[in-house]
């Protein structure tokens, strides 16, 4: 796979949210990481150091009324972003052409708002 995004800078963009989520009420689980040379079917990890080479990172955001977003980063510069709001809203989101970490930041930003609305609190980064 080509190495578009660097999963460790795309992680802090990630890191660099999390108190800002969960000030504004929302449960951030920790980021996990896949191995591109582990055998199948591949873990996921949550130790950084035990991923040579990492192709994915992701995390999951969970919020009121069991509403989830989950986001799995692939250095080719897409991700999977799966969400459920409710018993009737379940859905993927677009999520291509990410060319950088920042760019995978403001995406993020964008997802979560779409999910979970508006944050608001002070420690956020960039929402």
């Amino acid at each position: 796979m080509e190495r578009v995004i660097d999963l460790d800078e795309a992680a802090a963009e990630l890191t660099d949210r999390a108190p800002g989520w969960r000030a504004a009420g929302l449960t951030v689980g920790r980021v996990t990481w896949r191995d591109e040379t582990a055998p199948w079917p591949q873990r996921l990890e949550v130790n950084r150091s035990l991923v040579n080479d990492p192709d994915a990172v992701g995390v999951l955001v969970s919020g009121p009324a069991e509403a989830e977003l989950s986001v799995a980063l692939f250095r080719g510069g897409w991700a999977d972003v799966d969400y459920v709001v409710g018993m009737d809203d379940a859905s993927a989101l677009p999520a291509s052409g990410i060319a950088s970490a920042r760019e995978f930041g403001i995406q993020l930003d964008s997802w979560v708002a779409h999910v979970f609305g508006q944050l608001s609190c002070s420690s956020e980064s960039s929402l």
